[in-house]
């Protein structure tokens, strides 16, 4: 009998563990979103004030149609990058940004890819990995509570009709 009551409070005190980190979900996607967001918009504009450098460089990586591919990569980047600042369309602008940082990886660090297995260290410290990993986690995760999208998910909440009878504009009856 004793055992059941201490894993119990064992129990408990894990739920309680984790009621608590869930609490810290929406500052750290804050600060996930604010650096990476500013980082992507960095690197977006960067590339979009050197495109034809950048149309170069695609083309040395036999990127198909080089000056297309260096403005939508680079446009995904500087305003992808915004949005997830702000939090406005997370997971939507997430799927372009893994897309973009997944084909970086995997024709720019062709070799590290290859060989991840036998030095992994080669892909963890390539450039694209960690706007990849930070992509991947705001599209899956989402932007937090402290976000505008959670701001409009409140808004639209608040306004939708207490029924399905209100909203067709039939009055409920008591």
């Amino acid at each position: 009998m004793e055992q059941n009551g201490l894993v119990a409070k064992i129990g408990n005190l894990y739920e309680r563990y984790t009621h608590l980190l869930d609490y810290l979900k929406g500052p750290v996607l804050l600060l996930i979103r604010l650096y990476w967001g500013w980082q992507f918009f960095l690197a977006g504009k960067g590339k979009l004030g050197n495109l034809d450098q950048t149309a170069e460089f695609f083309a040395e990586l036999h990127i198909p149609m080089p000056k297309i591919n260096a403005v939508m990569a680079a446009s995904t980047e500087c305003f992808g990058g915004l949005l997830l600042l702000l939090g406005l369309g997370s997971r939507l602008v997430g799927v372009p940004l893994t897309i973009t940082m997944t084909v970086a990886l995997l024709t720019a660090h062709r070799e590290e890819v290859k060989n991840m297995f036998e030095n992994p260290d080669g892909v963890l410290t390539a450039d694209p990995f960690p706007f990849l990993l930070a992509s991947v986690i705001i599209l899956v995760c989402g932007p937090g509570y402290l976000s505008l999208d959670a701001l409009i998910k409140r808004l639209f909440k608040k306004s939708e009709p207490e029924s399905t009878a209100n909203a067709v504009g039939i009055e409920a009856t008591r």
